[in-house]
């Protein structure tokens, strides 16, 4: 057998054997097992399949509000930060916003208008912000990303001055 003939059959083995692999390694994710060592464990930052919302809990004032992520990649990101304690200040009297403990991804839609009880993402500052009165105005260029929406309770941010929050996921 020629070098080239045997080089062309050793390359052959080798992409059949890679492609083996691979193939292998997709039956086996298909069938639930998984590999952790080499894969992260995605459940912990995205929600289940059947269920695109992922709830989480936030206290304030002595008070629980429950609350509902978006679905994309800036909520994603701010899910697997949880839980966390969140030192605010009041804006404009309408929003308590404080830092985050580090940025996030800026994948999520922006938009230079908001409604009573969505949580947003303030790049600039790598601050969340929850609103709790509309005053009207239109929130500065690059905008705010929605990560979510307080579904009921608003009412308990408004409180003067600054707050510390505490933000987790829901049980």
């Amino acid at each position: 057998m020629s070098d080239r003939k045997m080089s062309r059959g050793v390359l052959v083995l080798v992409m059949l054997s890679l492609f083996l692999a691979g193939t292998s390694a997709t039956a086996g994710e298909l069938n639930g097992a998984s590999n952790t060592a080499a894969a992260p464990n995605r459940s912990a930052i995205t929600p289940a399949h059947n269920d695109p919302s992922v709830k989480i809990t936030i206290k304030v004032g002595g008070k629980e509000l429950q609350a509902t992520l978006a679905d994309n990649p800036t909520a994603r990101e701010f899910a697997a930060l949880l839980p966390i304690r969140v030192a605010t200040r009041d804006l404009f009297g309408r929003e308590k916003a404080g830092p985050l403990p580090k940025g996030i991804s800026t994948g999520g839609p922006s938009s230079d208008v908001y409604k009573v009880g969505d949580i947003g993402y303030w790049s600039p500052g790598h601050d969340i912000a929850i609103y709790y009165h509309q005053d009207g105005e239109r929130i500065p260029s690059p905008g705010i990303i929605n990560i979510g929406h307080i579904d009921s309770g608003i009412e308990a941010f408004d409180l003067p001055g600054a707050v510390e929050i505490s933000i987790e996921r829901s049980p």
